[in-house]
């Protein structure tokens, strides 16, 4: 006997795309456009980027008081606050930034932009051409450090010419580093969480599996699906790239610990019923096809596997000697995706990083964005 509940009935079709769109409630976003075309490493260029970014508290007058939060692959600006108009979810970073907390807004200046390629108000594949269609398919590949070019202008157009922080972990953390490389002079004192000098073998393999599952489903369209009807996006490519990364992002003994081989409720595996750990991924991947846009997905993933800082410098070795600023690097000792490995090879390769930092998490990668207390010491270790 099938003892699994009827799909419910009133819950609406997801949008073909959870990206922003204009005449959405802009929240707390403000907007930056750049003057002149974006010139890109792959070749070409990108005209008319836009940033869309968040801050808090007050700019001094010399700008000397700017921290730079950089988010992860699913992120956006939206750091801190709850959800409501214009922000599906609430801050990702909720305990880290605002009064009394480590990233004390009543004495910085933090300034948070959705990335290049992104879906929360910034140029990415569901935004408009300037011949007024949308990219779709079409957007091209940028690199993280086309990403941090994007940024480095609105730090100009913000009046910022040195960050006192710069922080960021996993894909944000791949940016912070390329910040720290392309303007020393420009980063005081970095922050590198759960992040490798370059993209692995295995995690590009992971990435290419998750790109397969968005490109192979038949609503993805050559990425020019934006316009589709709720219901015909390419959700179910998507949730399955949700799926297998968020397995990533998690460790075993938590998974084990908190799902291990029970059904979920009612429902009986035998006959047609799922898992709790299944239910469990089901409920990430619903909440991702409402929230993100899977030609983002594509192009920040595809940004991530191009990372590799010793790229066109000489090497890793190279490149990490190039960074002045005061440096922490710190990892999650249960991470199975960005090993500590990997942040060791930072931790020494860097001259100002005295040593490897270990967050202890059950929680695998996720570690950085849970363990706020963890990360908040640091934090304050580098600020004062």
């Amino acid at each position: 006997m099938n003892t699994v509940p009827p799909p419910p009935t009133d819950v609406p079709l997801p949008p073909a795309s959870g990206a922003w769109r204009e005449g959405d409630s802009p929240g707390r976003r403000q907007w930056h456009v750049r003057g002149k075309p974006l010139a890109l490493e792959a070749g070409g260029e990108l005209p008319g980027a836009r940033l869309a970014y968040e801050t808090w508290g007050r700019l001094a007058p010399d700008g000397s008081n700017a921290v730079l939060v950089l988010h992860a692959l699913t992120g956006d600006s939206h750091v801190v606050g709850p959800p409501g108009p214009g922000h599906p979810t609430a801050g990702w970073w909720d305990g880290l930034v605002g009064p009394g907390r480590a990233l004390d807004t009543d004495r910085w200046f933090v300034v948070a932009p959705n990335v290049l390629g992104g879906c929360q108000g910034s140029t990415g594949p569901s935004s408009f051409r300037p011949d007024g269609r949308r990219w779709g398919g079409s957007f091209p590949y940028v690199t993280q450090r086309d990403q941090v070019a994007a940024e480095a202008d609105l730090a100009d157009v913000l009046g910022i010419g040195r960050w006192v922080l710069v922080i960021g972990g996993s894909m944000g953390g791949m940016r912070a580093l390329e910040w720290a490389v392309t303007y020393p002079g420009r980063t005081e004192a970095l922050l590198l969480l759960a992040c490798p000098a370059a993209a692995s073998a295995e995690q590009i393999a992971w990435a290419n599996v998750q790109l397969h599952a968005i490109r192979s489903d038949p609503h993805w369209r050559g990425g020019d699906y934006h316009d589709a009807a709720p219901g015909h996006g390419p959700h179910a490519g998507l949730g399955l790239a949700r799926r297998l990364a968020h397995v990533t992002y998690r460790s075993e003994p938590e998974l084990q610990a908190r799902f291990g081989s029970a059904p979920q409720g009612t429902e009986h595996p035998w006959h047609g019923g799922r898992y709790q750990v299944e239910s469990y991924l089901d409920h990430h991947a619903a909440k991702l096809v409402r929230r993100f846009d899977a030609g983002t997905y594509t192009v920040l993933t595809e940004a991530m596997n191009s990372h590799d800082v010793g790229r066109d410098r000489g090497g890793t070795k190279a490149a990490l000697s190039r960074i002045t600023a005061r440096s922490l690097v710190a990892g999650v000792d249960s991470d199975r995706l960005y090993p500590l490995a990997q942040q060791a090879e930072l931790a020494v390769g860097i001259t100002g990083a005295d040593r490897l930092r270990v967050i202890e998490s059950r929680y695998g990668h996720d570690g950085f964005l849970i363990e706020t207390e963890q990360v908040a010491a640091l934090v304050r270790e580098l600020t004062g």
